[in-house]
C-alpha cells in the first residue's frame, strides 16, 4: 500500500459499480468486472458437476458444501474465490447464519484464470489460501484449456497434477468421480441440428 494511502474498507467494496467483484488484500482494494463468457461457462459446468456429486450427493459421495464466489472474511482480508468448498464434517452449520460472508477457511478453492486476474490469483491469493490452511487449490485456465491441482505442503503449495485438453481426470480432493475437462471449455459454434 502506498505511503499516506488509507487502508481499504468494506465500504470501498460496497461503493463499486453494480456487477463488480471487490476483494481487500493486505489493506488494498482489488476490483474486477464480471468474468468473461469463457470463465462463466467453466465455473457453471464445474459447479454443476461437483455440486451433483459432492454437494447434493445425487451422483456421487456427497459430503461437501460447494458454492460460487463466496465472500470469505478473515483478519482484515476479504477474498472471493471463483468456487470454494467446505467438508461438511468440518463445517456442519456453515449456512445456518444469515450473513453475506463466511469466516471459516474453505478446504478447497478454485480460481478460474483470466488475463486481468492471473497475477493476483497465482500470487498473493494463492499465498493467502495456503497461509489460512486451505487444503487444496485448483487453477483452471479456460483459454489454455488447463487445470492445475495443488495440495497443501508444509512449506507451500505442491503441484499434484497438471491436466489439459480433453482429458478425463480424477482431481483431488474430488477424485472419487471422474471429471471430463473437455466439458469445461466453452463450446465452439456448431451447426443447428436438422429436422
Amino acid at each position: 500500500m502506498g505511503r499516506g494511502k488509507r487502508p481499504a474498507t468494506y465500504e470501498d467494496i460496497e461503493a463499486l459499480p453494480p456487477g463488480w467483484v471487490g476483494e481487500i488484500i493486505d489493506d488494498e482494494l482489488y476490483a474486477f468486472p464480471r468474468p468473461s463468457a469463457w470463465n462463466l461457462w467453466a465455473v457453471s459446468v464445474l459447479l454443476s458437476k461437483l455440486g451433483d456429486a459432492f454437494c447434493l450427493g445425487t451422483r456421487g459421495p456427497g459430503g461437501w458444501w460447494i458454492v460460487r464466489e463466496p465472500e470469505w472474511h478473515f483478519s482484515r482480508q476479504v477474498l472471493v474465490p471463483d468456487l470454494a468448498g467446505w467438508r461438511r464434517e468440518r463445517a456442519p452449520g456453515l449456512f445456518e447464519r444469515d450473513e453475506p460472508f463466511i469466516e471459516l477457511a474453505p478446504d478447497w478453492v478454485c480460481e478460474v484464470l483470466s488475463p486481468s486476474t492471473v497475477a493476483l490469483d497465482r500470487g498473493r491469493k494463492l499465498s493467502l489460501y495456503h497461509q489460512e490452511g486451505v487444503s487444496h487449490a485448483w487453477l483452471l485456465d479456460p483459454r489454455a484449456h488447463t487445470l492445475e491441482i495443488y495440495h497443501r505442503g508444509s512449506q507451500g503449495w505442491q503441484l499434484a497434477a497438471h491436466h489439459g485438453g480433453e482429458d478425463v481426470v480424477r482431481a483431488e480432493p474430488f477424485d472419487a468421480e471422474p471429471l471430463d475437462l473437455g466439458r469445461l471449455w466453452a463450446p465452439r459454434s456448431t451447426q443447428a441440428p436438422g429436422p
